[in-house]
C-alpha cells in the first residue's frame, strides 16, 4: 500500500455548544506508530471515539485505505480492521486471560449454535484452534504464564497487556490504544514499549496511541500529532515535536519542557 492507511480530514465534533474537535486532520502511514498527545480535554479520546465509530463526526471525514468509514457502526468498523483499547480496562474479570482473548476470536472461529450445543467434531476443532491462537497472542504480550489466571486477579500492568491481546484477536490492520501506559511503573512502560515495537516489526501492525507518558510516546513513535483545545497545534517526528516552542508553551508549559526531554 502506497497511500496512508488512515486519513482524518478536517474532522469536527461538537457536543451542544462545546467543540471537542475543530477541523482536525492527520494521516497515518501503514506500519507506523503514530502518537496523539495533548493535555486533558484536548480531544484525544474524542478522536479515537470518532475513528472507532462511537462518536459521529459533525464535519469532515475518516477514511481507511481510501474508503470512508465515518457513519459506520462500531462493529462494522471493527470488521474493516480497526480495533481499540480504552482508558479504563474493560475486561471480563471472572473469566481467565485465555477466555478473554478467545472472546475476541469468536467471529473467526465460531460454529453454528447446534454444533456448539452438541459439541460436534467441527466445534471441537474450532475451539482448539481458537485456544491455540489465544495462547499465541498471550505470548506476544508477555502473558504466556497467565492464561489460567482470572483477569481481575492480574496486576494492573498485565491487565493492560491483556486488553491489547484481546484487541489483537480481532486481527486488526490498525490498533488504537487509549493511554496504555497510564498507571504503569517505569519498568512496565519499558516492557510495553518493547511489545508495541515488536508488534509493529513482526506483525506489520499500524498503531495509533494516545498517552501522557512521554517515556512511551517519545521512545516508540514515528510521528506525533499534538492537540490542544480540540485543534492541531503541531505535528512531526519526536525530535521536532520535543523542540517545538509552541508545544512547550501551549501544551506543556515553559517549566515542563524537561518532560519532553529538552
Amino acid at each position: 500500500m502506497t497511500g496512508p492507511l488512515l486519513t482524518i480530514d478536517k474532522v469536527t465534533v461538537r457536543f451542544g455548544g462545546l467543540t471537542a474537535l475543530q477541523d482536525v486532520s492527520l494521516q497515518v502511514a501503514p506500519g507506523a506508530i503514530h502518537a496523539v498527545i495533548g493535555p486533558n480535554g484536548a480531544g484525544k479520546s474524542t478522536l479515537l471515539n470518532v475513528i472507532s465509530g462511537i462518536y459521529p463526526v459533525g464535519g469532515g471525514s475518516v477514511a481507511l485505505c481510501g474508503e470512508r468509514i465515518d457513519g459506520l457502526a462500531p462493529h462494522a468498523i471493527l470488521r474493516r480492521g480497526i480495533a481499540r483499547t480504552f482508558q479504563n480496562t474493560e475486561l471480563f474479570g471472572e473469566m481467565s486471560a485465555l477466555e478473554n482473548v478467545m472472546v475476541g476470536l469468536d467471529r473467526h472461529h465460531a460454529c453454528g449454535p447446534f454444533a456448539a450445543a452438541i459439541h460436534s467434531a467441527a466445534w471441537r476443532r474450532s475451539e482448539e484452534a481458537a485456544r491455540a491462537e489465544a495462547r499465541r497472542l498471550l505470548a506476544l504480550v508477555g502473558l504466556a504464564d497467565a492464561e489460567n489466571a482470572a483477569a481481575a486477579a492480574l496486576p494492573f500492568g498485565k491487565q493492560r497487556r491483556l486488553e491489547i491481546a484481546r484487541a489483537l484477536a480481532t486481527r486488526p490492520r490498525l490498533l488504537l490504544l487509549d493511554e496504555p501506559a497510564a498507571g504503569l511503573r517505569a519498568l512496565e512502560v519499558e516492557a510495553l514499549n518493547r511489545i508495541l515495537l515488536d508488534l509493529r516489526a513482526e506483525q506489520g501492525l499500524t498503531i495509533v496511541v494516545i498517552d501522557h507518558v512521554m517515556a512511551l510516546v517519545m521512545a516508540i513513535s514515528d510521528r506525533i500529532t499534538v492537540l490542544n483545545f480540540g485543534t492541531r497545534i503541531a505535528e512531526g517526528p519526536p525530535d521536532e515535536v520535543r523542540r517545538s516552542p509552541q508545544v512547550i508553551k501551549a501544551y506543556m508549559g515553559e517549566r515542563a519542557s524537561h518532560a519532553l526531554g529538552s
